[in-house]
């Protein structure tokens, strides 16, 4: 059974965050202080998402995420400049945290793309817009020799960053490195 596991130096504020993917659909959540308690908790769950701050109070996400397993995955919340020094395989969210954003983020990285939890209706794309996604990921794999999935996760990394849809980023990326 997968989970998501919320650390905050804080524990009210993990529990606030709790609460809203509680009342979002995420019923499998874990609210803690410390990343000795994130790190203790993480054989309830097969696998999910490790939802934490910056700083916690016995270490530093960096830390975290290098005890954390393969089939974990951790979203940072924080500042705008403690997300720009972020690892570029941490998915970041920026604070003041919007719902929105954090329900949208968790979605990504449970891999349930354009569905919700609660209605499981799953948003379809047209074959001109797959394809233009399937051009930018081409293009990504080539240019910066990685894999398909790799690819994938950076348009929708960047996707959710400029608040725009894929197709629209994917665009982009084409008008980028087609114009070099």
């Amino acid at each position: 059974m997968d989970g998501i596991i919320i650390v905050f130096s804080k524990l009210e504020d993990a529990k606030k965050i709790q609460a809203v993917l509680n009342r979002n659909g995420y019923e499998e959540t874990t609210a803690c202080s410390t990343g000795a308690q994130a790190l203790g908790h993480l054989s309830r769950y097969t696998g999910g998402i490790v939802i934490c701050g910056y700083r916690l109070a016995d270490m530093y996400y960096t830390e975290l995420n290098e005890y954390l397993p393969e089939n974990f995955k951790m979203l940072l919340i924080g500042s705008s400049r403690a997300i720009s020094q972020c690892e570029a395989s941490i998915v970041s969210v920026e604070m003041p945290l919007k719902v929105y954003d954090l329900i949208n983020t968790v979605q990504i990285l449970w891999g349930e793309g354009g569905k919700t939890r609660k209605t499981g209706s799953k948003s379809k794309r047209s074959a001109s817009d797959r394809a233009v996604i399937d051009k930018a990921k081409e293009l990504l794999m080539e240019r910066n020799h990685i894999s398909e999935p790799d690819a994938h996760y950076y348009l929708q990394k960047i996707s959710m960053d400029a608040g725009r849809s894929m197709v629209e980023t994917a665009k982009m990326v084409l008008c980028l490195i087609e114009g070099e």
